[in-house]
């Protein structure tokens, strides 16, 4: 019955998204809003990698600068941020570089610096620092202390244990959540209209559609490049897990050996002895 209304109901109009559907104004949407997403999320990976290690650590000032970073971001609507991005100006009305109570050495007017562009980007990664920072922490937690042990014992420095050694391990529990978080940025961009910012895709359907007393077919082009976009970035997503998961998801059950009892099949599928007995040699 679903899709027999999706061919011969009119309404739907699927000239008007074959016509659309490739438009440049409605391309130039999809290119703005992949900007935005990658810009926010690097944005975002950089300041949660920094406020996890930060909250980790044994420093109490950074610990407590973290806390209230992700305290802030966590507990305000993303579509207040933007809005308050957008209003910064207002606030302050020039930018200045110098010396606290001293001399300024270069001064800008806030909204040649912050404008909508940059001000939608902060808005995004900010907030989504605050989300990815308790993803990131979590996944460093994951990783053994004994890690940690080792590689002191080791001689090596805590920077180089935590880029090496604990990073690539946390990745595995890193990942999942963070795609999610990636694709979630993606839909969350057609907030930046609080900014305003008037050229990624949502805007630009819901624009085109009201001009041609068509809103429908429009929101249907948007929803067909956002499901695009998003089977693109799942594919990525399950390769970057395989990536970090080799070692740990590539065991694959053991075929029950013939002539034993289901006793010693069950002992096997414990994982808690080898396959093949014969390999382990008793002294």
């Amino acid at each position: 019955m679903l899709v027999h209304g999706l061919l011969t109901n009119e309404n739907y109009r699927w000239d008007v998204v074959g016509q659309y559907l490739f438009d440049p104004r409605v391309l130039s949407g999809v290119g703005w809003t992949l900007i935005l997403t990658v810009a926010a999320m690097l944005l975002g990976i950089i300041m949660a990698v920094l406020t996890a290690v930060m909250r980790m650590g044994t420093n109490p000032v950074l610990r407590g600068v973290a806390w209230v970073y992700i305290w802030f971001f966590r507990g305000t609507p993303v579509y207040t941020q933007l809005v308050f991005w957008g209003l910064i100006g207002v606030l302050y009305p020039r930018l200045s570089l110098g010396i606290p109570f001293g001399p300024e050495f270069f001064v800008f007017n806030t909204y040649d610096v912050i404008n909508a562009t940059v001000a939608a980007i902060l808005g995004l990664g900010l907030n989504e620092g605050a989300y990815l920072s308790e993803i990131v922490r979590s996944g460093l937690n994951s990783v053994d202390k004994g890690q940690w042990e080792a590689s002191t014992a080791l001689g090596m420095k805590r920077s180089t244990t935590l880029r090496r050694i604990i990073i690539p391990q946390a990745m595995r529990v890193i990942v999942p959540p963070t795609g999610n978080e990636t694709i979630s940025m993606l839909k969350t961009t057609s907030l930046v209209l609080a900014v305003p910012f008037s050229l990624e895709l949502q805007f630009v359907t819901n624009a085109i559609g009201n001009k041609e007393f068509l809103p429908l077919p429009l929101l249907i082009v948007a929803g067909i490049w956002y499901l695009f976009i998003t089977s693109i970035l799942m594919v990525g997503q399950a390769r970057l897990e395989a990536y970090y998961g080799k070692g740990f998801d590539d065991e694959s059950p053991s075929k029950p050996a013939k002539g034993m009892s289901k006793r010693q099949q069950a002992i096997l599928a414990a994982g808690t002895v080898k396959a093949d007995p014969n390999l382990e040699v008793t002294p």
